[in-house]
């Protein structure tokens, strides 16, 4: 047994028996959906990461929904995780455990497209998280069978009516509800990206005519909450919900701004693997642009809206695409460039 101990130990100290050192990625950035055809890739949230950064290292990910683009000179790595909660948290997952990285210091900047509350902004807008709110966690009866006083047959975990106070934590043994984000963090990108120019042209301001207040402005970036949901909802009264429904698990502190899928499993992801000291929740940003509204124009129903974006797409997708990235590369810049100070200390 001394022999056999010894002779281990002697094969694992010798030269180039020791596993590859994880690379230490600076920024990780999050993408959700790309569209590619024949190994061409089309448009999507990568698509700009890719060509303009450029990203320019392809890495396999078999437990992912695609390779991994990397920056071996900036150490940014990105990633699609596939659309929707569920793929998005099991994509976030197994990059955070892959050995081949080290993420213990990274920002992680989730760079989507969503639709827009013309209450809030506009399309082609771009937002930043302060709270990320999951749409689909509570309990829901179908509104032909809840009480004629009931605004909504949905309710929260642990409560009996719609938006019964107080909330219950939004973060508790029940349900990851109301995810916080860094305010200060927040802020400071913010700050640093408001000024940003964002695309504007004669399709958005066809888009935003019908509209008024701030869904007819043209596009600007602004900070405000995300409501995800695996289900695409669309109407007026399910705008109304998620506008009561943010504010109520916020504690009226969050703005339901952009209505999208994914964040709340990255969330949670994150949330699992900062447990495990693989990840660090107060370095997540999460930016969301305008692709289309979350409510039609004035004088349309909400299932002839349904049927024109089903048929259609989301007609400000380019514009969305084009201002993610004017808004979140110069973010992801300073964070990885900086590295001598971002590395211990977050920005803000």
């Amino acid at each position: 047994m001394r022999f056999w101990l010894a002779a281990a130990l002697v094969t694992l100290l010798a030269p180039g028996a020791a596993a590859a050192r994880p690379i230490e990625v600076r920024v990780v950035i999050v993408a959700t959906w790309e569209a590619e055809l024949n190994g061409h890739d089309l448009l999507g949230e990568l698509h700009a990461w890719r060509t303009q950064w450029p990203l320019t290292v392809h890495m396999p990910f078999p437990a992912g929904n695609h390779a991994l683009l990397y920056d071996p000179r900036r150490h940014v790595l990105a990633i699609v995780t596939g659309m929707a909660t569920a793929r998005a948290a099991a994509s976030i997952m197994a990059l955070g455990l892959d050995p081949r990285f080290d993420l213990s210091h990274a920002y992680w900047i989730v760079a989507g497209t969503a639709g827009v509350d013309p209450k809030v902004a506009s399309a082609g807008s771009v937002a930043w998280s302060r709270w990320v709110v999951d749409g689909d966690l509570a309990q829901e009866l179908d509104p032909r069978d809840a009480p004629p006083d009931w605004p909504t047959g949905i309710v929260p975990y642990d409560r009996t009516t719609p938006y019964q106070t107080p909330a219950p934590p939004g973060l508790s043994h029940s349900a990851n509800v109301a995810y916080p984000l860094n305010p200060k963090l927040v802020d400071w990108a913010f700050a640093r990206s408001q000024a940003t120019p964002l695309p504007d042209d004669a399709l958005l301001a066809k888009l935003r005519a019908p509209y008024a207040g701030e869904g007819a402005k043209p596009p600007f970036v602004l900070e405000g909450e995300g409501l995800m949901s695996a289900r695409n909802w669309y109407g007026d009264k399910l705008n109304a919900w998620a506008e009561r429904w943010v504010g109520y698990w916020t504690g009226g502190r969050g703005v339901f701004a952009m209505s999208a899928e994914e964040d709340s499993g990255i969330l949670q992801a994150l949330t699992q693997l900062d447990a495990a000291g693989r990840a660090k929740l107060d370095r997540v940003l999460v930016l969301r642009a305008a692709s289309d509204y979350t409510v039609p124009p004035p004088g349309e129903s909400g299932a002839e809206f349904l049927a024109k974006e089903t048929k259609g797409g989301f007609p400000a997708t380019p514009e969305a695409l084009a201002g993610l990235y004017a808004v979140a590369a110069p973010i992801a810049r300073f964070l990885a460039d900086d590295w001598a100070r971002t590395r211990e200390h977050v920005p803000g």
